[in-house]
């Protein structure tokens, strides 16, 4: 079963770190068309800043699912690296709990309310004239992507006879290098 969830978490971060790759491509060519059109045509184009605005936010986002999901985002553990293994993965389960916890209330219940409640209102973009509520969908997308990788490594830490905390580089084993003196 573990084989399965590796391999739907490899198959999730790749797909959501190609959607990614589209994003920053769509906000590297909007941010040089917009800087073109003011210095070299002498006007800027009105959409260009309110849509790199826009894709900056997906891009932060999605890119902290990504992070999270292959276990790159930032983590202060150098204390609890200090404890004995059992508390070790006592604190990576109520750390991933924690994490559950605030993916669902804030990314996917409160992105999933503001979304609706800003569709609702019928708020658009000046520029674009979108709808902000499709804006706003990054919040509980990557709410739900958190939420599955979360899952899917508290599932990795109450299975592991480790502590939680080791991450996917560290559990390599990397032979010694032997230097001829």
């Amino acid at each position: 079963m573990q084989a399965r969830l590796l391999r739907f978490k490899k198959d999730m971060t790749t797909a959501l770190s190609w959607g990614l790759m589209i994003v920053v491509t769509l906000l590297v060519l909007d941010v040089v068309w917009g800087v073109f059109s003011r210095y070299v045509i002498g006007e800027q184009t009105k959409w260009t800043e309110e849509l790199a605005r826009f894709l900056l936010i997906w891009v932060a986002l999605l890119g902290g699912a990504v992070a999270f999901g292959t276990k790159g985002h930032l983590g202060v553990d150098y204390f609890v690296g200090k404890l004995h293994s059992d508390a070790q993965k006592l604190m990576a389960v109520v750390s991933h709990l924690v994490v559950l916890f605030f993916a669902t209330a804030v990314f996917l219940y409160g992105g999933s309310r503001v979304v609706a409640d800003a569709l609702l209102m019928g708020q658009s973009t000046p520029a674009l004239e979108w709808k902000m509520g499709y804006v706003y969908l990054a919040l509980p997308i990557s709410g739900i992507f958190i939420i599955l990788f979360t899952i899917e490594n508290l599932i990795e830490t109450l299975a592991d006879r480790g502590n939680g905390f080791q991450s996917e580089t560290e559990s390599e084993v990397v032979a010694p290098v032997e230097e001829d003196i």
